[in-house]
Parts: structure tokens; sequence; C-alpha cells
């Protein structure tokens, strides 16, 4: 399988798990956030897009409708805790409920621990952190059951350097995600997934095809994700088939994590080969 064949997933026929159901989906107007609006879309959910570009919000809720699903866009600005709470005024006033939320919204800077400046603690931990509380705090109130679906990182077990809060704001996220579970239990359950590596224009949009093919191959799937990977696990652990799972967290990264050197797979299917 190349780095970027989806044809597995491709051929994915949609079900009904999410009939009418009511779910808000931060930061997706694009990127891994799209794809699992989506998903639940294509799974019968009526879709809350929400982001700060207006034209981007309107192209992922078109190709939503062209792939026969519903949905609607609300503006919203994940650093405004007014936006915050009208997002979700907005949605039980044009749907008359709320099922799920997926906390996805999320920024960074590349800067160090000791090169950061309290202009980019406050930019990401509004956006990546306070956000994904006080949406959940919102949903709460307006769910009579549901559940809640954190979008947290591989960076929260292990990172790289020069990417400093968003690695510590990642691992906030899952205790989040524990305590949540806790508080807001036994109505709503809430699970954090941890993405690897993803094909999104932020990500590999200026990669060359090198720079692909040697990040697949220090993957056990030989490939790197797509934002479908990504939005399937999100589709289960909201889906009433995770009735048992909350308080969870779910690594997607093609087994990445598993992988102590990064050259050790390339040359392990070598010699295998030989």
């Amino acid at each position: 399988m190349t780095s970027f064949d989806t044809s597995a997933i491709d051929e994915l026929e949609p079900r009904s798990r999410y009939d009418g159901t009511v779910a808000v989906v931060t930061g997706s107007t694009r990127g891994i956030g799209a794809g699992v609006a989506k998903r639940l879309a294509a799974e019968g959910a009526r879709v809350v897009v929400t982001g700060r570009s207006e034209d981007a919000g309107a192209e992922t809720v078109a190709d939503i409708e062209d792939a026969g699903g519903e949905a609607v866009f609300v503006r919203a600005d994940m650093r405004d805790p007014d936006d915050i709470a009208a997002l979700f005024e907005a949605t039980v006033e044009e749907f008359g409920r709320l099922d799920v939320l997926v906390n996805n919204a999320g920024v960074e800077t590349y800067t160090a621990a000791d090169e950061a400046e309290l202009d980019d603690w406050n930019f990401v931990l509004e956006t990546d952190f306070r956000s994904y509380w006080l949406c959940a705090k919102h949903a709460r109130e307006h769910m009579d059951e549901g559940a809640i679906v954190n979008m947290s990182s591989n960076h929260a077990f292990a990172t790289t350097p020069s990417i400093f809060p968003y690695n510590a704001v990642k691992a906030g996220i899952n205790g989040m995600t524990r305590s949540m579970a806790i508080d807001f239990g036994p109505e709503v359950r809430v699970n954090t997934v941890n993405p690897g590596w993803v094909a999104i224009d932020r990500t590999t949009g200026d990669m060359d095809e090198e720079r692909r093919e040697e990040l697949a191959s220090i993957h056990p799937t030989g490939r790197i994700g797509v934002p479908e990977d990504v939005a399937a696990a999100v589709a289960f652990l909201a889906s009433d088939e995770a009735g048992f799972v909350t308080g969870a967290s779910l690594t997607i990264d093609g087994g990445r994590s598993a992988v102590l050197q990064d050259d050790f797979l390339p040359d392990y299917r070598e010699r295998r080969e030989e």
C-alpha cells in the first residue's frame, strides 16, 4: 500500500449509526475536522460545521450536502467564549437537540519552551485547551445523553523540538478527558483520539515525494494517515457501539509509536526480502 492509497477506506459503505442525531465538530472547515464532519454526516448525523472562515465552512457544508447529508455552518472563533456559547445555542435552535461534540479546533506555534512568549502560550491554550473545556461544558448543558470526542495528538506521549506549548496542551487534553468522563458520566461519555502523521495541507502540502516516501517507510502500516482514518475512529467512539468506552485515549498513528528507531523498519523489510 502506498502512502496515500485510501482505496480500502473509500470502499466502506456508510451505515446509519447516527440517524436522528446532531453533531457539532469544531475546526471542521478543513483537514481532519472536515473529514470527521463528512463521516458523521455520511452515517446520518445532522452536522454543525464551525470555524472562522465562512468560505471554507460553506465549502464543507456543500460537500456534505452534495453527498446527500445535512449540515449547516455556524461561524465561531474558539478563542471567544461568547462565540462558543452562541454556537451551542444556535445548534439547539436549529436542530432542537445535541448528541455529539467533537472538539477538534487546533493551532500550534513552532517555538521551544525557552523561546515561546506569552502571546504564543495564550494563542495555543485558548484555542486548543480552554475552548475544549468551554465547548464540552456548554454541550453538556444540552445533552440528555451523548458523547464527546476530544482531539489530542501523539505529541501527548512523545514529541519533537520547538513545538511548545502545543505538545504540553495535547498531554493536558488527555487528562481533561479523564476528568470529563468521570464528571459527565453516566449520561455523557468522553474519549480522546491521538492522531499521528496525517496528510493534510498543513502537514504534507509542501512535501516532495521523497520525503513522503521516507515518512511512509517509518510506519508499520507502510503509509501515513489520512483524515478518513481519524474520522472512522471518531465515528466509532461517539457511537452506541462504544457504549462501554469512556475516559479512553486511542492512538491513531499507523503504529508509529511502536517503533524505537526511525531507520529500523526500512532496513528490516529489506533484509526480509533478500
